[in-house]
């Protein structure tokens, strides 16, 4: 694992358009905002050896000014994203260090991601080509249409994606060239290594492993917050 250096890109570009106002992003949980906490998460990791940043151009000098504040040494720089989410994480990508074998992208509003999970899934990748953090649904799922059921899959091959989705570099590269010849965009980085036939592993996660979208989330991450500090 010692030459499986990684690239984390941090999505932090998202509108925050379901939460009502609030900047998700730069939302403090327990004194610490969300960024920052997503950025902590990778500061530690060895392998980790460049942090890149995907943002708002508004929020840049917020996201800069926190990685200093938090001692986010291997920050490496923020900058603007792109329309869609696939669009940011690129645009990322195209600062990080060539060297790099594997490109870990994680959201920026999943501030509770374990580093240990972190570094599980940075050694699947390294074996498999690909791996992502995700957990088993807990619920019955039904697929409709036109307001009927007309299928219910198997709950035991089911899974919730998380981030960081991980993967090696030339499995992205192939991936975004492929999405980009075919004008396609993906709502996550899983499916361009699917698109260019990379079957990607699912590293078992944990669920507190959310992504804060609506102020309900943040809700439950508070709760999760005073859990941490009874356990």
């Amino acid at each position: 694992m010692q030459d499986m250096t990684v690239s984390a890109i941090i999505a932090c570009a998202g509108s925050s358009s379901r939460m009502n106002g609030v900047n998700k992003q730069l939302w403090e949980l327990g004194g610490i905002p969300i960024a920052a906490r997503s950025m902590l998460a990778f500061e530690g990791i060895d392998e980790v050896t460049e942090i890149i940043v995907s943002a708002r151009e508004c929020d840049i000098p917020e996201i800069e000014r926190l990685a200093e504040k938090y001692g986010i040494t291997k920050f490496k720089c923020a900058v603007t994203g792109g329309e869609t989410r696939q669009q940011s994480v690129f645009k990322a990508f195209m600062e990080t260090d060539k060297a790099t074998r594997l490109i870990a992208v994680h959201d920026g509003a999943r501030p509770f991601v374990n580093p240990e999970h972190i570094r599980r899934c940075i050694k699947d990748a390294s074996i498999f080509g690909g791996s992502t953090l995700g957990v088993p649904v807990k619920d019955t799922l039904k697929v409709v249409d036109g307001g009927l059921i007309i299928d219910t899959p198997n709950r035991k091959q089911l899974y919730i994606t998380q981030t960081p989705q991980i993967f090696r570099r030339d499995i992205y590269v192939k991936g975004i060239n492929f999405a980009n010849d075919h004008e396609l965009d993906y709502t996550d980085d899983c499916q361009l290594a699917e698109a260019v036939g990379v079957k990607v592993n699912m590293t078992v996660s944990d669920y507190r492993n959310i992504k804060i979208t609506t102020p309900e989330d943040l809700a439950v991450a508070e709760v999760f917050l005073r859990m941490e500090h009874t356990e």
